[in-house]
């Protein structure tokens, strides 16, 4: 394995491991790109440039990607109100709604009705 395809696995193993330990409460903020480039012993720019090299994708894409997943996860398994859903994700509420709704098309709310409606 090419030392960057090592690094881009390392990146995706960390930023999962990472923001579940957010959503059950071990950690009590998201890290920054160059934070957890630091934990993977490379520098921000090597990181980055990386990433985009193996992916075609800013190290962010993936991070706001994941961030979305698991809070659809959330939202379609829990009975945990968006408010909450936020807060555990360390967002404001309002904030996360906008987040969401600009990753997504919709508003946290719509994509949980949208999930009830399928049933």
């Amino acid at each position: 394995m090419k030392r960057s395809e090592e690094i881009t696995q390392q990146y995706f193993t960390f930023l999962e491991d990472h923001i579940r330990q957010v959503i059950k409460g071990d950690v009590s903020e998201f890290m920054e790109v160059n934070e957890i480039a630091g934990r993977l012993a490379v520098s921000h720019k090597h990181l980055t440039d990386t990433i985009k090299k193996e992916t075609g994708q800013h190290p962010c894409y993936f991070y706001d990607g994941e961030i979305i997943r698991q809070a659809k996860q959330m939202l379609a398994d829990s009975d945990h109100s968006v408010a909450e859903i936020a807060r555990i994700f360390t967002y404001d509420p309002s904030n996360f709604s906008k987040f969401f709704k600009k990753m997504t098309g919709e508003t946290p709310g719509e994509f949980r009705k949208s999930l009830k409606n399928e049933l």
